[in-house]
């Protein structure tokens, strides 16, 4: 009876130790490092994400990708890493169990869009100040009346033509004739047009010189 009670606790003891060993052992293969390395890309354009980040929550540490979008980091088996980025939805990606020391992959971020709600801006602080303003209000139709009333008056017109310039086409047009004119009369001597405003320009200027002299 001693002797069954002996070999009972002793394949016990064995049997606990082949599984505590056996335990130990898968623990350090799930801590086997890996250099995890890849881009991280917007999923719309293929362009490269800048600055975002990721993070293994369990160990604490993570990285941030450069200005191409890449990434290198040392993980373990196991872990789970969180990527991120402003204006993106966030991914969860695992650590696969591999025989190799390196892991490169390529993730791509989905653009995530936040709807505001509309905010309205009132101009007035209250509402008596509002409904005063309402009051003293001129409509779009009265304030067209009295535009129009003001740019065609007939005074307000006939001032304009007499202080208007001479435009681009008449400007072009004079320049054509007189360029027309010394073609023509290369061979004469020069005609005066008496109703010419340039010639009685020039008449007066010199009119002018010849008094100062």
């Amino acid at each position: 009876m001693k002797a069954s009670l002996i070999l009972f606790i002793y394949l016990a003891v064995l049997t606990a130790a082949v599984l505590t060993g056996g335990t130990a052992a898968q623990a350090q293969g799930r801590l086997r490092i890996i250099q995890f390395s890849g881009l991280v890309l917007s999923g719309d354009d293929g362009q490269p994400v800048v600055g975002a980040t990721l993070y293994i929550p369990k160990a604490g540490r993570g990285s941030v990708t450069n200005e191409y979008g890449s990434f290198a980091m040392p993980t373990l088996v196991g872990d789970s890493v969180v990527i991120s980025a402003i204006g993106y939805k966030r991914r969860f990606y695992r650590i696969p169990n591999l025989t190799d020391e390196g892991h490169s992959v390529v993730i791509e971020l989905k653009t995530d869009t936040t709807m505001l709600p509309i905010v309205e801006v009132y101009p007035y602080p209250t509402e008596e100040l509002f409904k005063k303003a309402l009051l003293a209000l001129e409509l779009p139709e009265e304030e067209q009346q009295k535009q129009f009333e003001r740019d065609f008056n007939p005074v307000a017109l006939a001032r304009m033509t007499q202080t208007m310039g001479a435009s681009s086409a008449m400007n072009f047009r004079y320049t054509n004739q007189m360029q027309f004119n010394a073609q023509t009369n290369r061979y004469f001597s020069p005609a005066w047009t008496f109703l010419d405003p340039f010639r009685w320009a020039q008449f007066i200027k010199s009119l002018k010189k010849n008094k100062k002299k």
